[in-house]
């Protein structure tokens, strides 16, 4: 594979590793993160799944969410990319990637998030003709950076009983 590592100014996005498992558990662990992500805390069992999905994303799809850190200290952040989820009942989604996007709180509020998914849509540029983001409604941040980053709204839905807005942005051809 070649290298996949994403800089910008401030960040550096690369592929997950075993390494990076304890910062991630921690993030999806905290109520505060997952409150409009589904709601409940992951333990170490989700998350270690969420990780293999994330590496199993790249070896089989050859896209995959990033681990985020500063540039500048190597903390980590948060996880941004795009993934086959293959979601029951969304309508709208087939055949295209969705991305996502999470920060730990410490990092939230501070552009972190909108840089990321730019140099992600910025990476994916080449390889996607459109890709789809499930976004709670309450979530005003996300909201908003969906909409910095040009997504548009296409429709509201329910994932898992719960509300949730559909996104979409188009690359340019």
């Amino acid at each position: 594979m070649t290298d996949l590592t994403i800089t910008t100014q401030r960040l550096t996005m690369t592929p997950h590793s075993r390494d990076d498992f304890a910062e991630l558990a921690a993030m999806w662990a905290d109520p505060r993160v997952v409150r409009l992500l589904g709601g409940a805390a992951n333990n170490a069992e989700e998350s270690w799944a969420r990780l293999l999905r994330y590496a199993g994303c790249w070896a089989l799809m050859g896209h995959g969410m990033w681990a985020v850190r500063r540039a500048d200290s190597g903390a980590y952040l948060g996880d941004i990319g795009f993934l086959e989820a293959r979601r029951t009942g969304v309508a709208g989604f087939d055949g295209d990637p969705e991305i996502g996007w999470s920060l730990n709180v410490a990092a939230q509020g501070q552009g972190f998030a909108t840089e990321a998914v730019q140099a992600a849509l910025a990476w994916g540029a080449t390889r996607f003709r459109r890709t789809v983001a499930m976004i709670n409604p309450d979530n005003s941040a996300s909201v908003a950076v969906a909409q910095r980053c040009g997504f548009r709204h296409f429709a509201d839905g329910r994932y898992k009983d719960a509300p949730t807005g559909l996104w979409e942005f188009h690359f340019p051809r």
